[in-house]
């Protein structure tokens, strides 16, 4: 079971890139050997929102509440993730983070008490970078850091200047990360997801 951790601020885009990645993942899968995906959940609070955008395109979640998963319920993401591996077996585990998530942390945790090793993609949005940035500095730099890819979503609704400006910041947080520009509004091209699933 390979892992994808989906990661990113509140309103970053996730739900919208995830709906695309999942159709991507069953798409490109030949008819006699369907890729299995899970998704997972994490959202703050006693009802989850997206889920029900997720589960109106046909696919499963599971559902996790109560808190963020790096902290509160890591145990609880970790049962839940052995038990899909044992359920289900998928292809692939799509961990969504809450906005306020650590996902470097979740990762460490899977990999701690199951073994499995993620990749980890973390969504920004470009059109909201700016006024984020300075009040939210440690959760964005905590965010991008150890991640795989980061996607710098919304790019339609700014300019080249202000485009420069985030690859720039997210470059001095951590220089490893392939950066890659989306509009998730728009179809997100193959090569992207060959880059955030790592292939």
């Amino acid at each position: 079971m390979k892992v994808l951790i989906l990661g990113g601020f509140l309103g970053s885009g996730k739900t919208t890139a995830l709906l695309q990645l999942a159709h991507y993942l069953v798409e490109r899968s030949q008819s006699t050997q369907k890729t299995k995906v899970v998704i997972v959940e994490n959202e703050i609070g006693e009802t989850g929102i997206d889920d029900k955008v997720l589960r109106g395109s046909g696919l499963q979640v599971e559902d996790l509440f109560s808190g963020c998963a790096c902290c509160t319920v890591s145990g609880e993401l970790t049962s839940a993730a052995s038990r899909i591996r044992k359920d289900f077996n998928p292809d692939w585990l799509i961990v969504e983070t809450t906005g306020l998530a650590y996902p470097r942390l979740i990762r460490d945790n899977l990999q701690a008490a199951l073994g499995l090793s993620s990749r980890i993609c973390i969504l920004v949005d470009a059109s909201r970078w700016k006024r984020l940035l300075r009040p939210m500095y440690n959760l964005l730099s905590g965010q991008i850091v150890g991640a795989d890819v980061v996607l710098i979503n919304k790019t339609d609704l700014v300019n080249e200047e202000t485009l420069a400006q985030v690859e720039a910041d997210i470059a001095a947080f951590d220089p490893l990360p392939r950066v890659m520009r989306i509009s998730a509004q728009n179809r997100i091209p193959a090569a992207v997801w060959a880059q955030v699933l790592g292939e």
